[in-house]
């Protein structure tokens, strides 16, 4: 937790973790969300040559700030020269490059400025 960031007073955790599948990426984020409390969490991971990326965003953001899972995700994964979506509170998305992972994921910090 140590790599939370404040961003207008939501707290955002963007970060790379290595050869986590989707599924264990997802289930990762459910534990963050928990830990975090009210936050947004962006996790981007390369596993069997393939870019993967889950994001959370705790309901309460959602209802306050109107973020959403799907459309942080979208941009996210569009650095890495991919597409996603899903629910508000939790979204995923994979990319064909995996280069640049660490720079969409930092991408999280931008998207997060700009919808607040």
């Amino acid at each position: 937790m140590s790599k939370v960031v404040d961003i207008k007073g939501v707290k955002v955790l963007a970060t790379t973790v290595e050869n986590l599948d989707r599924d264990s990426l997802r289930a990762m984020i459910d534990d963050l969300k928990v830990r975090i409390g009210s936050g947004v969490i962006v996790l981007g991971s390369v596993t069997d040559g393939k870019a993967t990326f889950v994001a959370g965003v705790t309901d309460d953001l959602i209802k306050d700030k109107g973020l959403k899972s799907g459309d942080i995700i979208k941009r996210v994964a569009e650095i890495a020269g991919g597409s996603g979506g899903g629910r508000p509170d939790m979204a995923q998305a994979g990319g064909k490059d995996t280069s640049k992972v660490s720079e969409a994921v930092a991408e999280t910090l931008k998207v997060i400025a700009e919808k607040l």
